[in-house]
């Protein structure tokens, strides 16, 4: 999962900063004030090769993640078990061949 997070900082890093900030100026409406940054974060993420086989090799445990974040909104924390079933996933998807720039984790 750290090449999908060096990737992501890598080649979203404004679109990261900007819904970052946006969640931290509003933290108590994040979820409606940040939508459309968060569309943004995640368009450029699904457009890298990395992501795209990371979910397409995870996609039942990244959708539980990612329902449970929607029906949790306001107590993320409650999504933990989801998110390590998720990220165990990721650190198994095979990213040999995938991308031309990954960057390997150190």
């Amino acid at each position: 999962m750290q090449v999908a997070m060096d990737i992501t900082a890598r080649y979203c890093r404004k679109e990261l900063e900007d819904y970052g900030m946006c969640v931290a100026a509003n933290p108590s409406s994040w979820q409606q004030q940040c939508q459309e940054l968060k569309l943004k974060v995640a368009t450029c993420t699904s457009s890298h090769p990395v992501i795209q086989k990371i979910r397409a090799d995870c996609t039942g445990e990244f959708a539980e993640f990612d329902r449970c974040l929607r029906e949790h909104q306001a107590a993320v924390g409650s999504c933990s078990a989801q998110i390590s079933r998720f990220l165990a996933c990721a650190e198994t998807v095979d990213l040999a061949g995938v991308g031309a720039a990954v960057p390997q984790p150190t």
